[in-house]
C-alpha cells in the first residue's frame, strides 16, 4: 500500500482505535481501583444502580465505595460502544477480512466481558471476577493489536519475520509469561485477603518461607495482632509463584532486548526498551505495593503497568510474526479493493 495515498477515513480510524485502547486501559485501572478498595459491591444490583438506571443514577449519591463501583460500570459502558463503534467503522473502511474479523471478536469480548462483571455481582462469586479480570487484559491486547495494525507505520513497514525467528519464540513465550503473571495477580486480588506475605524480598523472614502447620499457625497470631486477615500455606504459595513469575519476565524481557539490539531490528529495538522499562518499574512497583501495606492507588498503578506490559507484549509479538501484504489494500483514490494476500 502506497502509505502516502492512505484514505482520511483510515487515519481517524486509528486514532479511535488508540482512544478505544485508552479507555481500555482506563477501565483496567478503574476495575484494579475497584479490588484494591474492596468496594465490589457497593452497588448490590446490577444491571441498575440501586434501583435506578444506570445512566441516570444521581451524581449527589456518587459517594465511597459507591462512587468507585459505579464509575467502573459508566467507564466500561464506554468503552462497550467504543468497541462497537470500532467493528462498525473496520467493516465499511477495512479491506483485510482478518482485520475485521478481529473488530468482530472484540465486540464479542466485550459484552461477554459486560456479563460477567454483572455476574460477578449477582452470584457473589470470586472466581467469577477472576475470569473477569483475566479477559479484560486479553481484550485490552486485542484492541492494541487493533489499533496497531490500522496505522501507517504497520502498513509502510516490511516483513521482519525473517530476520530472526528465535525473536518470535522469545516474544511468544514472554507475553505468556505476563498473561499468566496477570492472572496470578486477579487471582491473589480476588481473594480478598490481605498481603499473604507482609516482606520483600524474603516471606516471613525467610527466602523460602516455611509452610508447615505450627509455622502457619504462628504466622497468623502475629497477623491478628496488627489485625490482618489470616492466610494458608495456598495462599502463600501464590504470592511466591507471583514472585518466581516475576523473574522469569524480567529474564526473558533482557533476553529479547538484547537479541532485538544484537540483529538491529527495527522497530523492535525501541520496543524492547520500553519492554525493558517496563518490567523494571513493575518490579519496583511490585515490591512497593507489599512495603505500602498494598496501598490502593499503588496497587492500581502494578495493574495498569502489567496491562501495559501485555499490551506492548502484542505489539511486538505482531511485529515478529508479522507478514508483507500484496496487493495494495486500497486504490490512489482511497477506494477498497479487495481482501490483501497475506505473503
Amino acid at each position: 500500500m502506497n502509505v502516502r495515498s492512505e484514505p482520511k477515513s483510515m487515519s481517524c480510524l486509528n486514532r479511535f482505535a488508540w482512544f478505544t485502547a485508552f479507555a481500555t486501559l482506563l477501565l483496567i485501572c478503574s476495575g484494579g481501583m475497584v479490588t484494591s478498595k474492596g468496594v465490589g459491591l457497593a452497588v448490590p444490583d446490577w444491571p441498575t444502580t440501586f434501583g435506578y438506571n444506570m445512566f441516570l443514577f444521581p451524581a449527589a449519591k456518587w459517594i465511597g465505595g459507591i462512587f468507585f463501583e459505579h464509575t467502573h460500570r459508566l467507564i466500561a459502558s464506554t468503552v462497550g460502544l467504543l468497541t462497537i463503534i470500532l467493528a462498525a467503522w473496520l467493516w465499511l473502511v477495512d479491506p483485510r477480512r482478518w482485520v475485521r474479523t478481529l473488530g468482530l471478536a472484540a465486540v464479542g469480548a466485550v459484552i461477554l466481558q459486560g456479563v460477567l462483571g454483572g455476574l460477578r455481582v449477582t452470584m457473589l462469586k470470586d472466581e467469577i471476577g477472576i475470569f473477569h479480570a483475566c479477559l479484560a487484559q486479553a481484550f485490552f491486547g486485542l484492541i492494541v493489536i487493533i489499533a496497531l495494525v490500522t496505522s501507517r507505520s504497520w502498513r509502510a513497514l516490511a516483513s521482519v519475520a525473517g530476520r530472526d525467528k528465535s525473536l518470535r519464540v522469545i516474544a511468544l513465550v514472554t507475553t505468556a509469561f505476563i498473561y499468566l503473571q496477570l492472572a496470578l495477580g486477579a487471582t491473589m486480588r480476588h481473594q480478598h485477603r490481605d498481603l499473604a506475605i507482609t516482606d520483600f524480598p524474603t516471606a516471613y523472614g525467610q527466602w523460602m518461607p516455611d509452610t508447615s502447620a505450627p509455622a502457619i499457625a504462628k504466622i497468623n497470631a502475629a497477623r491478628d495482632t496488627v489485625g490482618m486477615s489470616d492466610v494458608s500455606a495456598g495462599q502463600i504459595w501464590l504470592q511466591m509463584t507471583h514472585r518466581f513469575g516475576a523473574v522469569l519476565v524480567a529474564i526473558d524481557v533482557i533476553w529479547f532486548f538484547v537479541s532485538a539490539h544484537r540483529n538491529n531490528i527495527s522497530p523492535l529495538r525501541g520496543l524492547s526498551t520500553a519492554w525493558l522499562v517496563g518490567v523494571l518499574l513493575q518490579l519496583t512497583l511490585g515490591a512497593w505495593t507489599i512495603w505500602s501495606n498494598k496501598a490502593a492507588d499503588i496497587a492500581t498503578m502494578h495493574v495498569a503497568v502489567g496491562a501495559t506490559m501485555l499490551g506492548l507484549g502484542a505489539v511486538i509479538c505482531a511485529f515478529c510474526f508479522r507478514q508483507n501484504e500484496t496487493p495494495s489494500a486500497f486504490s490512489l483514490s482511497g477506494q477498497r479493493k479487495s481482501d490483501p494476500v497475506i505473503a
